[in-house]
């Protein structure tokens, strides 16, 4: 492993998030870099298999939180080792309306401590990135269902300067 490559995704707060190029699941090439210094967060949570119970919960509960997180200058996206047709019929089926990519090779889930070397499957953990690319805030401990809900009171508090670079 590289000295570069954290063993614990905590390691990550405040760093800058390593970069990455991936696939989304409309076939387009997404760059992170192209994504910073533009006044956003980007809330990047990886998640093991798209269309599998728990996979689904937290997909949804961001769709659903998706009208709040947009007025907060959010921007979601999901990471998988899907490839990106499997990514692409489950945004789909659920309506997804926030971008889902593609690690097929494990590489950004590996730069991120996010990969279950065993399964080859990402883990489920979530990165705050601040507009700047510094990573505020990492969540390894998901509840599916009310992580979006957790995400969005943590970019307030955020926002408000009631926390700092935390991990949780």
């Amino acid at each position: 492993m590289s000295r570069d490559q954290p063993e614990d995704p905590k390691e990550l707060l405040g760093r800058k998030a390593p970069e990455f190029v991936l696939t989304d699941s409309n076939g387009n090439t997404f760059r992170l870099s192209e994504h910073l210094n533009k006044g956003k967060y980007i809330v990047l949570y990886f998640y093991p298999m798209a269309d599998t119970p728990g996979c689904t919960k937290e997909a949804c509960s961001f769709r659903d939180h998706m009208p709040d997180l947009s007025s907060e200058d959010v921007m979601v996206i999901g990471v998988s080792t899907d490839p990106p047709e499997r990514n692409a019929r489950f945004a789909k089926k659920y309506g997804l309306n926030f971008t889902l990519l593609s690690d097929v090779k494990g590489e950004v889930a590996r730069a991120y401590a996010s990969l279950n070397g065993l399964t080859r499957k990402a883990k489920r953990h979530t990165f705050v990135i601040a507009p700047d690319g510094t990573v505020v805030k990492v969540f390894t401990k998901v509840k599916p269902a009310e992580h979006a809900k957790e995400v969005l009171e943590a970019i307030r508090a955020l926002k408000s300067g009631s926390s700092k670079v935390a991990s949780g």
